[in-house]
Formats: structure tokens, sequence, C-alpha cells
């Protein structure tokens, strides 16, 4: 069993500060909002999400990851073709989750602010859309200084039934720490 959101939320935000204290780790942290669907049922959705220093990989040095940090909250929604189901939609879900993110190009790029990222989360709660503890989360957008923008999807993979996902449009607010 997964902790409280509330736990969870604080326990996450300990984990990004712990990440931003570390010597020589520049962060870059983003507050995002958005819509989420499941099917067509929209619920409002937000996010905290921190970025750290990127890594080369390759000998050229035009691919690079970042280590991802992120907690998230997706609102609950009055599905009445669910209310009786063993995974409902009447509850919000909170989230945490780990993993990379990637960008492609020289530094001037014009395709540089563009990134993939990829993610291991849990979650508090199951739903239609969420029906495992357990979730994966890739994410594809554009990353400026203090803007972003991106789509998330965030499904268990198809490891448990029922598996119809959460697929979200974001827009972010970002700052270097």
């Amino acid at each position: 069993m997964l902790p409280a959101p509330s736990h969870l939320l604080c326990g996450t935000l300990a984990l990004l500060s712990a990440g931003v204290a570390l010597p020589a780790t520049a962060a870059h942290l983003e507050l995002q909002g958005g819509r989420s669907y499941m099917d067509s049922y929209g619920a409002n959705t937000a996010f905290v999400e921190a970025t750290f220093a990127p890594h080369t990989i390759g000998a050229n040095g035009r691919l690079d990851w970042s280590p991802d940090l992120s907690a998230g909250w997706i609102d609950s929604r009055d599905v009445r073709r669910y209310r009786n189901a063993a995974y409902g939609t009447d509850h919000a879900v909170a989230l945490v989750a780990a993993g990379a993110r990637f960008h492609y190009g020289d530094a001037d790029a014009w395709y540089r602010p563009l990134f993939f990222s990829f993610q291991l989360a849990g979650a508090n709660r199951t739903t239609q859309a969420l029906s495992t503890h357990y979730q994966f989360v890739s994410s594809l957008g554009w990353q400026g200084e203090h803007l972003s923008f991106q789509i998330r999807h965030i499904s268990n993979g198809s490891l448990h039934k029922p598996n119809r996902g959460e697929t979200m449009a974001l827009v972010g607010l970002g700052f270097d720490l």
C-alpha cells in the first residue's frame, strides 16, 4: 500500500529538495498544469517536475539525458457508467515518478528544445484509467527557458486490465535553481 497523497507529496518534495541541494547539480524546476483525458472524459491535472544537469551519450555529444523527477495529481471524474465498477473514477490520483529526459542536437540547433522523457511511476490509488499502483510515463514536448508544452501519457503498459491510461496536455512554467 502506498502512502496517503499528503505523505506522497511531502516525500517527493523532500526528494526533490535533496536532489537540488547536491553540490554542482544544476536543476530546472517546472510547475505544470493542464487537462487529462481517459477516453473522452476530462479532468484537471498538475505536476511539479525537476530535471537535473545533462549527461552526454556517445562520442559526438549530440544526445544527452537528464535525471527527471516528478510528482503529480490527476483529479477525479464523475463518470456514471463506472460508478459501481471495480475500478471507479471518483477518486483523485497522486503520483511520483523518476526517469530520464532526452534531448538531441547541438546546443544551438532549432530542435534542441524538443525532448522525450520516460519515467516509472507509483500511484496512490487505482482507477479505470490507472488500474495498478505502478505506471509508465512517457512525454513528448518542448522546453524553453521558462515555458514548456508537452503531451504526456501514463498507463501500466497493458500489464493489467483495464488499461485505459491518462493522456494529457500540459503547460509548464519553469526556472533554474
